[in-house]
């Protein structure tokens, strides 16, 4: 089975065929999927989309690019929502800092980004971390309010920075932008880190993997994404499939129950090593 740590199934991109989405990446062994939310307009949705599609797991949080409509009332939404879905949800995230975006309001982010790190300290979840250009900046908050850990998402910062990351407890979360041949500094990660530090994401409908180009990207390439890590680790696919699985679980407890409640993926319905 596998485990895509960080999907956005309640994208507009996925209304149309939200069901056959679903249906080929559970037939692709993907058994579990986290969706994080990315801002109160989209906690309903997420939260509506974990109750009807088994294996969904929720996480709550205000994404670092959406700060500039949100307000503080927005942060009572999110301790409304870890506390009424308790038994369901696996993270405070999406949430983190983005320096990447022209006219960025870098304070505001670090306001939501440490109000919510201060909120997934008070009840003990992990949380799902954006770390576009902010590598540093991210980290610095981290030390200074300890959280129990999470994902680094769409991690590309240096061997150095994920270390550091993995000290504190966080995963590296590798995905589409790893399949790239020209992506060399993620592949050596991908190939050198830890594995037992990596978890696997597509962040679809985003970031799609080098052979769909620029079309929408989706959880059931999460497979061919899996069979790629163990390529360039020179490893059996359901070596790596199994081990990402085992940390996805490891840093996200709450998947244990959702586990549990979630029949099995239809296991090698293709092979995923081409």
């Amino acid at each position: 089975m596998l485990v895509d740590t960080h999907c956005h199934l309640d994208a507009p991109e996925f209304d149309a065929d939200r069901d056959a989405v679903v249906a080929e990446a559970r037939q692709a062994g993907v058994g579990m999927i986290v969706v994080p939310a990315v801002g109160r307009a989209s906690f309903d949705d997420v939260a509506s989309i974990c109750r009807d599609y088994p294996g969904c797991a929720p996480a709550y949080g205000i994404h670092p690019m959406y700060v500039v409509q949100a307000g503080e009332g927005d942060l009572a939404a999110v301790r409304g929502m870890l506390a009424t879905q308790r038994e369901s949800v696996v993270a405070v995230g999406e949430i983190g800092l983005d320096h990447f975006v022209p006219g960025r309001d870098e304070k505001r982010q670090e306001f939501f980004f440490v109000e919510q790190l201060k909120l997934a300290r008070e009840l003990d979840l992990p949380v799902i971390l954006h770390v576009r250009r902010a590598v540093d900046a991210v980290l610095k908050q981290l030390r200074r309010y300890k959280v129990r850990g999470g994902i680094a998402h769409a991690f590309n910062g240096s061997a150095q920075q994920a270390d550091e990351f993995i000290k504190l407890g966080f995963k590296l979360g590798f995905g589409g932008a790893m399949t790239y041949p020209r992506a060399l500094r993620i592949r050596e990660l991908a190939a050198g880190l830890p594995l037992d530090a990596i978890v696997l994401e597509t962040d679809a409908p985003d970031i799609p993997p080098e052979w769909l180009a620029k079309r929408r990207n989706q959880p059931g390439e999460l497979a061919r994404i899996a069979a790629e890590l163990a390529r360039l680790r020179g490893l059996p696919v359901a070596e790596v499939a199994g081990i990402t699985t085992a940390n996805a679980i490891a840093v996200l407890p709450g998947l244990k129950s959702l586990e549990r409640r979630t029949p099995q993926p239809i296991e090698h319905a293709r092979d995923i090593s081409h």
